[in-house]
């Protein structure tokens, strides 16, 4: 397989009526594969894309009609070798499917798209696995190491669509984690600003913040306790008040938000590497519990071109449901 030449003349794309409303950064994903996120943010940044002659910023909305410049955009070697090998295909159980979106339940440990130092993650997949539709596209987000429910969009207005209400807060997320502790039962809502930062190596991080900080983004999420699970009795410290079963509906999606609410709360998730309890994940890991106890279990959406309602569920992985009733 010969890889796509280099792109190096000034182009220009005309907006179509099924994107019409999507922000220019996600057209401009779309539209430029293999490009890199952050060249496509520099050119943008930079001037160099224009819409209709002038500039635009990267969440801005394009309309139907607009016509973008793009600048002459050399691919590096990486990227022409990442397009002479693609991802490998790979097809993910479908928890639901019609021909505007499916939700699939993704597995712990594979990203939902490549980069960050991942060559491919699921998006990447099933397009190879499906070469034959027109278009598959990411609604949202589930981090690597959480599993469950992940909607993938069929048609440009599905797409749009969901992104909407996923914006505007329309949906209902529900994850199942398994905390340390006893979760007092009254404890049903956190309400607290959350800040995302780097550390020293450029990794990512987030805490919770004050109320006054500027860069504070209002996070709020919702608890409900389902099950006490006992811990083993062998643990070192023991955990004399066990584990907790948590229902956690987030009303805001802000990067780890489930993750670190809990953890700040005193009750972090169990095999958490970022926030968790590192020596209790230590030993856990040799009983079986090799990988974070969070998992995307409910999904409640209004159907993007039926306008009814619809409610999805993938329950808890095997492992996960194992180590519980263990």
């Amino acid at each position: 397989m010969t890889s796509a030449p280099t792109p190096l003349a000034v182009r220009h794309l005309t907006v179509d009526e099924e994107s019409a409303g999507q922000r220019l950064d996600n057209f401009l994903f779309r539209s430029l594969k293999g490009v890199p996120k952050t060249h496509i943010y520099r050119i943008i940044r930079s001037g160099e894309v224009r819409r209709n002659k002038g500039r635009v910023n990267a969440d801005d909305r394009v309309e139907a009609g607009d016509v973008l410049r793009i600048p002459p955009i050399r691919l590096s070697e990486r990227v022409e070798e990442k397009a002479a090998h693609p991802a490998p295909a790979r097809e993910f159980p479908v928890v639901f499917e019609d021909e505007a979106f499916l939700a699939i339940d993704k597995p712990a440990g594979v990203a939902v798209h490549g980069g960050s130092g991942v060559s491919f993650g699921v998006i990447e997949q099933m397009r190879q696995a499906r070469p034959q539709a027109r278009l598959l596209e990411l609604v949202h987000r589930l981090d690597r190491e959480t599993s469950g429910l992940l909607l993938i969009a069929k048609k440009k207005s599905a797409l749009r669509a969901l992104q909407d209400q996923f914006r505007e807060r329309e949906t209902g997320k529900t994850y199942l984690a398994l905390v340390k502790g006893a979760w007092p039962a009254q404890l049903k809502v956190l309400d607290q600003p959350l800040h995302k930062y780097l550390l020293p190596d450029g990794e990512r991080r987030v805490r919770v913040t004050h109320a006054d900080d500027p860069d504070g983004m209002r996070s709020v999420t919702l608890v409900r306790v389902a099950q006490r699970v006992s811990a083993p009795a062998d643990l070192t410290p023991p955990v004399v008040d066990g584990f907790t079963l948590l229902e956690v509906t987030i009303k805001t999606g802000r990067t780890h938000q489930i993750r670190v609410h809990l953890a700040s709360a005193g009750y972090p998730i169990v095999g958490d590497d970022k926030y968790g309890d590192f020596e209790l994940n230590r030993q856990l890991s040799r009983r079986g519990m090799k990988r974070m106890f969070l998992h995307a279990w409910r999904l409640r959406l209004t159907h993007p071109t039926l306008s009814s309602p619809i409610e999805l569920h993938a329950e808890l992985p095997p492992e996960l449901k194992a180590w519980i009733q263990k």
